[in-house]
């Protein structure tokens, strides 16, 4: 099959395609965010064709209007490019921090990097800071996966075998790359703000990480840390001043405190919500009159790890399943022969499998269920989604319970991260994860990249350190009713209204 290239302005960005296969999984690699899930509804991740031939699609007609179809704009998320294009991404010419409010008397002259350090991948961004639009983007693996994918192995490597040294030079070496490439390219920066977990933050800035290693699993090195570029050793930019944005407590780090920047939940007259699910599952939950903040174990599931053909979120994974005359109809990442299925396929799947009653509210799979072959679920499976879900659910309730409040008191929910762009409101309410109204949850996207971007332009750190004094952060473990509250939690709901 041959390929096509791609290049995405304004970040300069070039990549190949086998020509003809939906781009969607290739530009969320590369900071695209897709709000739906790529079910085309949302129009915010429209692009615009500059360079090369790229019909509109019905769905681009629907959604945009003619006008803006004969302009050149397209819907990423059906994007089917048979020729080389140079794509205009507008979601990188206009401020993603909360919707496109400008920040008045924030900016100033220079440029800055905002980088997201998550447990699987790293992106930077090279941001304007007159304007906030994005000048450039990288991203990348991190490279400590070697030593494990979740955090829990990183906290071992370096409690247990003393690898701490080698994994923070692996990170620190790995951000330096990505940022050296974006001031070669556009220009120097005069500062770094980067918003990671508790344990990024702490093997970044070479913490121990002893107190994350066993119950009650707390720290006292979460506060901010500040160092200049050659303290890194990052001689080409030796005098930026690099920021490391605090935790809140716990396992609940500067990507959360991002987070909240980004989403504004703490300026909210009503009760706000903010999740985001991965191996752990990070929930805030509150108003302009405080918040609780918790962090709960909830295991590889929503990451498709433990999984009997578990993958992540990559070409070949299912990544969506719904019901077709009471038949499971599954959507590939990459339009490809399906090689396994994610966290959000998974959730699809099994809430599927309780209308078509192949799973029981117990969680009963009879015998292995040939889903779209050769992609099929075991016992094995719907158990591990359960541990998760539990999990999940019963820490919001814990943080619902102290404050006095139901899952129809929150007015918004807002799910960060990949599993959250991708993940169905609908199954996951299906299942029992979520018991908030489906109108009030939305996909919030990156948003430790879009705080850590909005913690530059507002570099006066008396905003979130009067923030962080809002938040309180809840031990889960400790809590006597977790334990209860997760049993109750375990089974799916045998029916949602």
């Amino acid at each position: 099959m041959s390929t096509v290239r791609i290049r995405l302005e304004p970040a300069g960005v070039t990549m190949e395609s086998p020509r003809g296969r939906p781009l969607l999984s290739l530009l969320f690699e590369h900071g695209v965010e897709f709000p739906c899930g790529g079910r085309g509804t949302c129009k915010a991740c429209r692009v615009r064709i500059l360079q090369g031939v790229a019909p509109p699609a019905p769905e681009d007609m629907a959604a945009l209007g003619p006008e803006l179809a004969a302009e050149g704009w397209r819907l990423a998320c059906r994007l089917r490019p048979e020729t080389d294009l140079v794509l205009e991404v507008e979601q990188w010419e206009t401020l993603i921090l909360t919707g496109t409010r400008a920040i008045a008397g924030a900016y100033r002259e220079g440029r800055g990097v905002a980088v997201d350090l998550g447990t699987t991948t790293i992106v930077a961004e090279l941001v304007d800071l007159a304007s906030g639009n994005v000048l450039g983007l990288r991203s990348a693996l991190n490279p400590q996966a070697v030593y494990g994918s979740d955090v829990m192995s990183r906290v071992e490597a370096a409690v247990r075998r003393g690898e701490g040294p080698v994994l923070r030079a692996l990170i620190r070496d790995r951000i330096g790359e990505l940022v050296r490439e974006l001031v070669r390219v556009h220009g120097t920066a005069s500062e770094i703000v980067i918003a990671g977990n508790t344990v990024m933050h702490h093997l970044f800035c070479g913490y121990d990480l002893s107190g994350l290693a066993g119950v009650p699993f707390e720290t006292s090195f979460g506060e901010q840390a500040i160092f200049e570029a050659r303290e890194l050793g990052w001689e080409f930019t030796a005098s930026t001043q690099v920021r490391v944005l605090p935790c809140l407590g716990g396992f609940v780090g500067g990507d959360i405190l991002a987070g909240i920047l980004a989403t504004k939940i703490h300026e909210s007259e009503k009760l706000a919500a903010l999740i985001d699910l991965g191996t752990n599952g990070e929930i805030v939950i509150g108003s302009r009159q405080g918040l609780l903040c918790a962090s709960t174990a909830a295991g590889p599931a929503f990451e498709g790890g433990a999984i009997s053909m578990g993958m992540r979120a990559t070409t070949g994974a299912i990544y969506e399943v719904t019901l077709d005359n009471g038949q499971p109809h599954c959507k590939v990442i990459g339009d490809v022969a399906p090689r396994g299925i994610c966290g959000s396929g998974l959730v699809d799947a099994v809430a599927a499998g309780l209308e078509m009653g192949v799973v029981t509210p117990a969680g009963r799979l009879g015998s292995p269920w040939e889903l779209c072959p050769p992609v099929r679920l075991v016992q094995s499976d719907i158990r591990q989604l359960q541990l998760a879900k539990a999990a999940v659910a019963a820490g919001m309730r814990i943080l619902l319970r102290r404050l006095g409040a139901s899952p129809f008191d929150v007015g918004r929910v807002y799910l960060a991260g990949a599993f959250g762009n991708y993940i169905s409101a609908v199954s996951a309410r299906r299942i029992g994860l979520f018991e908030f109204p489906l109108t009030v949850i939305e996909p919030a996207g990156n948003t430790a990249l879009a705080g850590a971007r909005l913690a530059l332009l507002q570099p006066d750190e008396r905003g979130y350190q009067h923030l962080r004094r809002l938040v309180e952060h809840v031990p889960l473990a400790a809590d006597a009713d977790f334990e209860q509250d997760y049993v109750a939690s375990l089974s799916f709901p045998a029916s949602v209204d």
